[in-house]
């Protein structure tokens, strides 16, 4: 394939707009999307409904800025995942697989843990217990990630990579507009007001879609390389799961310059992410018109954008669409600073809402898929979870001293600032495409490497 084509993701004549979109509704696909609900869901609660709740209650917006940092097990994942790759549970591995056994731990155990999230009430004036369990919810939610992200790539054959992905971030948004929208509908005195303990516990039923996912799509490609890996020595085995999938990465050209993209490519639209819901809050805006508005708009808004991001890259290539994108997500967040110089006006919340969701939908989904690429079938697992942590690097501390700008600068400010911090990002995406390192690295990581390192064709 040549590095054209190889950038377009394609190595076929244009296809009509029917087979573009009919993979979205083969069965591995569909499960892609229910693993995305339950992925969705843990991160949301932190940072979108957290933030909400926290500023209902009268923390100011530093301390929610800083907040976001309860996340940063998302941001270290990279470090525990090569034992999810290769540590194999007892009683549950023998009956459902390495990937499987994993996942249906870290659920049950998740589901647990955001219900005593949700008990432990901010307002009671003791952090303590409020601050342990997002943190537990932080790290189960970014190990669920972990499994999750490398058993999609895994059950998705390569045609369907691109729709598959979309699914899954059509799902993830699904489980994050119900841990945001629906949570807080839940929990408020203008919607069912059964509180945030209660709240927070049904939400935590979002892991029953991914349990569904497993058991119809069944084992993935790593389990029949975990049946055939050789026997090794603990020297052998060590030097595979630690260094192996990090050595095979950074022997790629561009590797370094792929990471610094990977890092600060969505820092633009991280930042007002954080800040969006305090900013609601403060133009005065009540729950019923928050959630009105993003259960219809930013709904239909989000079905739009991520079924449009397959056909874009099957039509722009992936640099392209990376690009294309990224200019988007920063237009979207100029109508935010548009609605915060107008005040409470419920006509450009709906624009905002919508155009965010839209874009952000896009360009999320183009970006997931292109780390999906880049994941060696090797080392699923370890990789995904280096690439996305970066990302969450981005979100999560480089984004927190966004509070300290929205109170400096004025939400107008603030919002001009989060789409001249996108800039950067932009600019090294064109560095990397123009020098070919966009496609060179997805091709690399089809090249599947044996223990010891020695490169073998790719299955």
């Amino acid at each position: 394939m040549n590095e054209a084509a190889a950038d377009r993701g394609i190595d076929t004549p244009k296809r009509s707009l029917g087979a573009v979109m009919l993979p979205y509704i083969r069965p591995r696909p569909i499960a892609a999307l229910l693993l995305g609900i339950s992925s969705g869901f843990p991160l949301a609660l932190l940072l979108g409904t957290m933030t909400f709740w926290l500023a209902k209650v009268g923390i100011d917006k530093k301390t929610i800025g800083f907040a976001v940092g309860l996340t940063t097990p998302y941001t270290l994942k990279f470090l525990w995942a090569p034992l999810i790759d290769r540590i194999r549970l007892p009683v549950l591995a023998p009956l459902f697989g390495q990937r499987r056994a994993w996942l249906f731990l870290i659920m049950a155990l998740l589901f647990a843990s955001v219900w005593m999230l949700g008990a432990s009430d901010p307002r009671d004036g003791n952090m303590g217990p409020f601050v342990f369990w997002a943190i537990v919810v932080a790290f189960l939610g970014a190990t669920q990630d972990i499994v999750i992200d490398a058993y999609r790539i895994e059950i998705l054959p390569e045609e369907e990579l691109s729709h598959g992905t979309a699914n899954n971030q059509f799902g993830y948004r699904l489980g994050a507009f119900f841990a945001g929208v629906g949570t807080i509908a839940l929990a408020s005195s203008e919607g069912f007001d059964l509180g945030w303990a209660m709240a927070y516990g049904l939400t935590g039923l979002c892991i029953i879609p991914g349990i569904i996912a497993a058991f119809w799509a069944g084992p993935g490609l790593h389990e029949k390389a975990v049946r055939e890996r050789p026997r090794q020595t603990a020297g052998e085995w060590l030097e595979e799961t630690l260094i192996g999938p990090f050595r095979e990465f950074f022997r790629r050209h561009g590797a370094w310059l792929i990471l610094l993209f990977v890092l600060i490519y969505k820092l633009g639209d991280a930042m007002g992410q954080v800040m969006l819901n305090p900013m609601i809050v403060e133009l005065g805006f009540t729950d019923t018109e928050f959630v009105a508005i993003n259960k219809f708009v930013g709904f239909w808004g989000l079905i739009v954008g991520t079924a449009l991001a397959a056909p874009l890259m099957a039509w722009l290539g992936q640099g392209r669409a990376l690009f294309v994108s990224g200019v988007l997500m920063m237009v979207s967040n100029l109508t935010f600073a548009m609605l915060a110089s107008q005040g409470h006006s419920v006509t450009w919340l709906t624009i905002a809402v919508a155009t965010e969701q839209v874009t952000s939908g896009m360009g999320l989904t183009v970006f997931v898929t292109y780390l999906s690429g880049l994941s060696n079938l090797a080392y699923t697992a370890t990789q995904f979870a280096l690439l996305s942590s970066l990302a969450a690097v981005g979100r999560t501390w480089l984004s927190s001293p966004a509070g300290i700008a929205a109170e400096s600068l004025g939400w107008v400010g603030f919002w001009l600032l989060t789409t001249a911090v996108a800039i950067p990002g932009m600019i090294l995406l064109w560095i990397l495409w123009r020098k070919g390192f966009v496609a060179e690295s997805v091709r690399k990581a089809r090249e599947v490497e044996e223990p010891g390192g020695r490169p073998a064709p790719a299955a």
